[in-house]
């Protein structure tokens, strides 16, 4: 959709719902946090095997906080562009992958539940193409923004999958 074809919303309006997709998407990040950072700072994980290739720990808040900001410019302008009345499906990707996202830390950090977290954040994985796919149509650029989302989503499949076999033999 062109710049053009963007159906008018007031600034207020505007600025309210950019507001609003950044609060969803970083309150969800403060719920992660609260299960993920003692689970990352100490015990359990600590104590897993992992490849060489995971990530510091120091990373997390970092990448995290910057992709929930991606999501929720993501989200914004997919709505901000979107005709009035058909942002349904995509927002109903958006708040999937959000629910799935959220799911995952609960699952690795809080639960130590290897194979399950594996299953869901492959499921994430489906679910933040679907939620591209969804975007796409509507604006070229909140598809793009979802994109490091998605990389990150990937290696962290991987990174999941390696602490799987190297604790679990699996």
């Amino acid at each position: 959709m062109t710049d053009a074809a963007i159906p008018q919303r007031s600034a207020w309006q505007q600025v309210l719902a950019l507001v609003g997709f950044l609060l969803l998407s970083l309150m969800v990040e403060g719920l992660v946090s609260q299960v993920a950072q003692p689970g990352i700072a100490g015990g359990w994980y600590q104590s897993l095997a992992k490849p060489g290739w995971a990530p510091p720990d120091a990373w997390f808040p970092y990448v995290w906080t910057a992709l929930y900001v991606l999501m929720g410019l993501a989200s914004f302008l997919a709505w901000r562009a979107a005709p009035r009345g058909a942002f349904g499906w995509p927002f109903a990707c958006f708040l999937v992958q959000l629910a799935i996202n959220a799911g995952w830390p609960f699952l690795f950090f809080g639960a130590g539940q290897l194979v399950a977290a594996l299953l869901v954040i492959v499921g994430l994985l489906l679910a933040i193409v679907a939620t591209v796919l969804a975007f796409r149509p509507l604006s070229g650029w909140a598809a793009l923004l979802l994109l490091p989302y998605l990389a990150w989503t990937g290696y962290a499949t991987a990174v999941t999958y390696a602490i799987l076999r190297l604790n679990l033999g699996a």
